[in-house]
């Protein structure tokens, strides 16, 4: 089965420096790459940062998603990866409801020790079903 990256413009350079799509699509099915959620300098962790970040972070979910014709209820599964899940759970999960209408895709949530960004505390990433 043939594949197709998809890659939003504002995505290229990412595509040309770290060797990963953003997305993409094998036949009817959309995976996209993982989507970190990061506190920005001077941030100390409140509910409210945890929710903007995570919002943020879902924007840039919605856009790779429409870059590829596809939207948020297109979304059929979420894997997220956490540093200190206690933390920032239910502000993560509020900002996916603002984002995510039902009915609502599967979600599994997994604990980790880091991730890639120093500041990020959350991985979101996707598999949407987005026929051509």
């Amino acid at each position: 089965m043939p594949k197709e990256v998809i890659i939003p413009e504002s995505l290229q350079s990412t595509y040309d420096t770290l060797h990963f799509a953003p997305a993409t699509r094998a036949g009817d099915t959309l995976y996209l790459s993982g989507v970190i959620a990061t506190l920005q300098d001077g941030e100390t962790g409140t509910d409210e940062e945890y929710t903007a970040a995570s919002n943020r972070a879902f924007a840039r979910i919605d856009m790779v998603l429409k870059e590829a014709g596809a939207s948020m209820a297109d979304i059929v599964d979420i894997t997220s990866f956490h540093v200190g899940i206690a933390k920032h759970i239910y502000p993560l999960a509020a900002a996916k409801d603002e984002w995510i209408a039902e009915p609502y895709p599967s979600w599994t949530v997994i604990g980790t020790t880091e991730l890639f960004e120093p500041n990020a505390f959350v991985e979101i990433k996707v598999t949407a079903y987005c026929p051509k």
